[in-house]
């Protein structure tokens, strides 16, 4: 994945504000947008130019595909792997006003796989799935003497 530019980043940013102020962290030769925390959005270059790209869902996936929109797929490995991110549809990349639609859709898909990761249980972490040691072959320290302890400044 080539390195995106940073000045489309911040383009992009300016027409997602529709949903909140929008940051762009660097991720992984890109860039990953926010807002609130939230990332909804990446942009890309994987190979023909920096793209925005949007989050979707099961839910939302005919929205994009209908508005000729690419899925987000990538080589790894000498595998083709893909991600529920979509290229934001041409016309949209006109104004802030025309992508407004679209990043609510996008945030709302991130909120709903947020909201679903913190409703699933978690398994037990490696500290919890320890085995139990053995109790240790050396003597008990003694306790200490009533006269080595701490006395306080009163007395």
């Amino acid at each position: 994945m080539a390195k995106a530019d940073p000045g489309f980043a911040t383009y992009c940013c300016e027409l997602l504000a529709g949903v909140g102020p929008c940051v762009a962290r660097r991720m992984f030769g890109g860039w990953g947008i926010s807002t609130g925390g939230l990332s909804f959005a990446l942009v890309a270059d994987l190979g023909s130019g920096p793209k925005l790209w949007l989050k979707a869902n099961e839910e939302t996936r005919g929205l994009f595909e209908a508005a000729g929109c690419e899925r987000f797929t990538y080589a790894m490995k000498g595998e083709l792997k893909s991600m529920n991110y979509y290229s934001a549809p041409e016309d949209a990349l006109e104004s802030p006003q025309l992508m407004t639609p679209w990043a609510r859709q996008a945030l709302d898909c991130a909120l709903k796989a947020q909201s679903a990761k913190a409703a699933r249980p978690r398994g037990a972490t490696a500290s919890q799935a320890r085995r139990p040691t053995a109790p240790s072959k050396r003597a008990a320290a003694p306790a200490p003497s009533a006269s080595a302890r701490r006395k306080s400044a009163k007395g």
